[in-house]
Protein backbone atom coordinates (compact mmCIF):
# COMPACT_ATOMS: atom_id res chain seq x y z
CA UNK A 1 0.00 0.00 0.00
CA UNK A 2 1.11 3.54 -0.72
CA UNK A 3 1.47 5.74 2.37
CA UNK A 4 -1.51 7.93 3.14
CA UNK A 5 -0.96 11.68 2.89
CA UNK A 6 -1.81 13.15 6.29
CA UNK A 7 -3.78 16.40 6.54
CA UNK A 8 -2.19 19.02 8.76
CA UNK A 9 -4.97 21.61 8.88
CA UNK A 10 -7.57 19.53 10.73
CA UNK A 11 -9.16 20.76 13.97
CA UNK A 12 -11.48 18.68 16.16
CA UNK A 13 -15.00 20.17 16.19
CA UNK A 14 -16.81 19.68 19.51
CA UNK A 15 -20.44 18.47 19.57
CA UNK A 16 -23.25 20.09 21.51
CA UNK A 17 -24.61 16.65 22.41
CA UNK A 18 -22.17 14.62 24.50
CA UNK A 19 -21.32 10.96 24.37
CA UNK A 20 -22.90 10.46 27.80
CA UNK A 21 -26.12 12.16 26.70
CA UNK A 22 -26.40 9.91 23.63
CA UNK A 23 -26.00 6.84 25.81
CA UNK A 24 -28.48 8.15 28.37
CA UNK A 25 -31.06 8.74 25.64
CA UNK A 26 -30.77 5.05 24.67
CA UNK A 27 -30.73 3.94 28.31
CA UNK A 28 -27.67 1.73 27.83
CA UNK A 29 -23.92 1.64 28.23
CA UNK A 30 -22.12 1.63 24.85
CA UNK A 31 -19.23 -0.70 24.13
CA UNK A 32 -17.43 -2.58 21.36
CA UNK A 33 -17.62 -6.38 21.36
CA UNK A 34 -14.79 -7.51 19.09
CA UNK A 35 -15.21 -11.06 17.79
CA UNK A 36 -11.95 -12.53 16.50
CA UNK A 37 -11.11 -16.02 15.25
CA UNK A 38 -10.38 -18.12 12.20
CA UNK A 39 -12.61 -18.15 9.16
CA UNK A 40 -15.39 -20.63 9.85
CA UNK A 41 -15.09 -20.37 13.64
CA UNK A 42 -18.55 -18.84 13.86
CA UNK A 43 -17.87 -15.14 14.44
CA UNK A 44 -20.59 -13.78 12.14
CA UNK A 45 -23.08 -16.46 13.15
CA UNK A 46 -22.70 -15.79 16.87
CA UNK A 47 -22.54 -12.01 16.44
CA UNK A 48 -25.75 -12.08 14.37
CA UNK A 49 -27.50 -14.20 16.97
CA UNK A 50 -26.36 -11.91 19.78
CA UNK A 51 -27.53 -8.80 17.94
CA UNK A 52 -30.93 -10.42 17.42
CA UNK A 53 -31.25 -11.11 21.13
CA UNK A 54 -30.13 -7.59 22.04
CA UNK A 55 -32.73 -6.18 19.65
CA UNK A 56 -35.47 -8.30 21.18
CA UNK A 57 -34.50 -6.96 24.60
CA UNK A 58 -34.72 -3.36 23.43
CA UNK A 59 -31.03 -2.51 23.10
CA UNK A 60 -29.59 -0.36 20.31
CA UNK A 61 -26.75 -2.12 18.52
CA UNK A 62 -25.00 -2.42 15.17
CA UNK A 63 -23.03 -5.30 13.67
CA UNK A 64 -19.97 -4.58 11.55
CA UNK A 65 -19.17 -7.72 9.55
CA UNK A 66 -15.92 -8.37 7.72
CA UNK A 67 -17.34 -9.36 4.33
CA UNK A 68 -19.97 -6.62 4.37
CA UNK A 69 -17.42 -3.90 5.12
CA UNK A 70 -15.28 -5.05 2.19
CA UNK A 71 -18.24 -4.43 -0.13
CA UNK A 72 -18.11 -0.72 0.64
CA UNK A 73 -15.81 1.13 3.03
CA UNK A 74 -12.87 -1.23 2.54
CA UNK A 75 -13.48 -2.45 -1.00
CA UNK A 76 -10.14 -0.92 -2.02
CA UNK A 77 -8.21 -3.26 0.30
CA UNK A 78 -6.81 -6.71 -0.44
CA UNK A 79 -5.44 -9.30 1.96
CA UNK A 80 -1.74 -8.54 2.27
CA UNK A 81 -0.49 -8.03 5.83
CA UNK A 82 -0.38 -4.25 5.33
CA UNK A 83 -3.91 -4.16 3.92
CA UNK A 84 -5.21 -6.31 6.77
CA UNK A 85 -3.73 -3.82 9.23
CA UNK A 86 -5.43 -0.91 7.44
CA UNK A 87 -8.71 -2.86 7.29
CA UNK A 88 -8.76 -3.24 11.06
CA UNK A 89 -7.59 0.32 11.68
CA UNK A 90 -10.54 1.68 9.70
CA UNK A 91 -12.99 -0.65 11.40
CA UNK A 92 -11.66 0.34 14.80
CA UNK A 93 -12.29 4.00 14.04
CA UNK A 94 -15.81 3.28 12.76
CA UNK A 95 -16.57 1.15 15.83
CA UNK A 96 -15.35 3.97 18.06
CA UNK A 97 -17.70 6.43 16.33
CA UNK A 98 -20.67 4.07 16.63
CA UNK A 99 -19.95 3.59 20.34
CA UNK A 100 -19.69 7.37 20.68
CA UNK A 101 -23.22 7.49 19.26
CA UNK A 102 -24.32 5.35 22.20
CA UNK A 103 -24.54 1.98 20.46
CA UNK A 104 -23.46 -1.50 21.50
CA UNK A 105 -21.16 -2.32 18.59
CA UNK A 106 -20.46 -5.89 17.48
CA UNK A 107 -17.62 -6.56 15.05
CA UNK A 108 -16.95 -9.88 13.33
CA UNK A 109 -13.48 -9.87 11.76
CA UNK A 110 -10.70 -12.43 11.64
CA UNK A 111 -8.38 -9.56 12.68
CA UNK A 112 -5.39 -11.92 12.77
CA UNK A 113 -2.80 -9.67 14.42
CA UNK A 114 -2.72 -8.97 18.17
CA UNK A 115 -1.21 -5.52 17.70
CA UNK A 116 -4.15 -4.40 15.57
CA UNK A 117 -6.71 -5.58 18.09
CA UNK A 118 -4.79 -3.87 20.89
CA UNK A 119 -4.71 -0.67 18.84
CA UNK A 120 -8.51 -0.68 18.75
CA UNK A 121 -8.66 -1.34 22.50
CA UNK A 122 -6.38 1.66 23.12
CA UNK A 123 -8.50 4.13 21.13
CA UNK A 124 -11.61 3.18 23.11
CA UNK A 125 -12.41 4.58 26.57
CA UNK A 126 -11.19 2.20 29.30
CA UNK A 127 -13.54 -0.72 29.89
CA UNK A 128 -15.52 -0.29 26.67
CA UNK A 129 -13.65 -2.78 24.45
CA UNK A 130 -14.23 -6.50 24.91
CA UNK A 131 -12.18 -8.98 22.90
CA UNK A 132 -14.12 -12.21 22.36
CA UNK A 133 -12.08 -15.10 21.02
CA UNK A 134 -14.34 -17.31 18.94
CA UNK A 135 -12.26 -20.44 19.13
CA UNK A 136 -12.52 -23.48 16.91
CA UNK A 137 -9.59 -25.60 15.78
CA UNK A 138 -8.32 -25.31 12.23
CA UNK A 139 -9.59 -28.85 11.59
CA UNK A 140 -13.09 -27.89 12.70
CA UNK A 141 -13.06 -24.72 10.61
CA UNK A 142 -11.85 -26.61 7.55
CA UNK A 143 -14.57 -29.23 7.97
CA UNK A 144 -17.19 -26.50 8.16
CA UNK A 145 -15.68 -24.35 5.38
CA UNK A 146 -19.04 -22.56 4.81
CA UNK A 147 -17.72 -20.43 1.95
CA UNK A 148 -15.41 -23.02 0.39
CA UNK A 149 -12.42 -20.79 1.14
CA UNK A 150 -10.20 -23.37 2.80
CA UNK A 151 -10.58 -25.69 -0.16
CA UNK A 152 -9.53 -22.89 -2.51
CA UNK A 153 -6.63 -21.89 -0.24
CA UNK A 154 -5.36 -25.48 -0.07
CA UNK A 155 -5.55 -25.60 -3.87
CA UNK A 156 -3.50 -22.41 -4.13
CA UNK A 157 -6.40 -20.42 -5.59
CA UNK A 158 -6.42 -17.97 -2.66
CA UNK A 159 -3.22 -16.43 -1.35
CA UNK A 160 -2.57 -14.98 2.13
CA UNK A 161 -5.40 -16.99 3.68
CA UNK A 162 -5.37 -16.89 7.47
CA UNK A 163 -4.52 -20.24 9.02
CA UNK A 164 -3.08 -21.65 5.80
CA UNK A 165 -0.38 -19.37 4.41
CA UNK A 166 -0.96 -16.32 6.61
CA UNK A 167 -0.69 -16.39 10.41
CA UNK A 168 -3.39 -16.00 13.02
CA UNK A 169 -2.25 -14.67 16.39
CA UNK A 170 -4.71 -15.94 18.97
CA UNK A 171 -5.53 -13.57 21.85
CA UNK A 172 -3.30 -14.05 24.87
CA UNK A 173 -5.75 -12.55 27.37
CA UNK A 174 -9.18 -12.29 25.74
CA UNK A 175 -12.06 -10.93 27.76
CA UNK A 176 -14.12 -13.99 26.84
CA UNK A 177 -13.45 -17.28 25.03
CA UNK A 178 -16.25 -19.07 23.17
CA UNK A 179 -15.35 -22.64 22.26
CA UNK A 180 -17.59 -22.93 19.23
CA UNK A 181 -16.22 -26.38 18.53
CA UNK A 182 -18.20 -27.50 21.59
CA UNK A 183 -20.84 -24.81 22.20
CA UNK A 184 -24.01 -24.31 20.20
CA UNK A 185 -24.88 -20.84 18.90
CA UNK A 186 -27.55 -20.57 21.60
CA UNK A 187 -25.08 -21.52 24.34
CA UNK A 188 -22.57 -18.99 23.00
CA UNK A 189 -25.19 -16.24 23.10
CA UNK A 190 -26.12 -17.19 26.66
CA UNK A 191 -22.48 -16.84 27.70
CA UNK A 192 -22.21 -13.49 25.96
CA UNK A 193 -25.35 -12.14 27.61
CA UNK A 194 -24.12 -13.27 31.02
CA UNK A 195 -20.76 -11.62 30.33
CA UNK A 196 -22.33 -8.31 29.25
CA UNK A 197 -24.58 -8.32 32.30
CA UNK A 198 -21.56 -8.93 34.54
CA UNK A 199 -19.80 -5.97 32.90
CA UNK A 200 -22.80 -3.72 33.42
CA UNK A 201 -23.51 -3.25 29.72
CA UNK A 202 -27.02 -4.74 29.75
Amino acid sequence: MEPTVKATNVVWHPHNVTRAERAQQKKQQPCVIWFTGLSGAGKSTVANALEGELYRRGYHSYLLDGDNIRHGLNKDLGFSDAERVENIRRIGEVAKLFADAGLIVLTAFISPFRADRELVRRIMPPGEFFEVYVHASLDVCERRDPKGLYKKARAGQIKNFTGIDSPYEAPEKPDLVLDTGALSVEQSVEQLLAFLKQKGRI
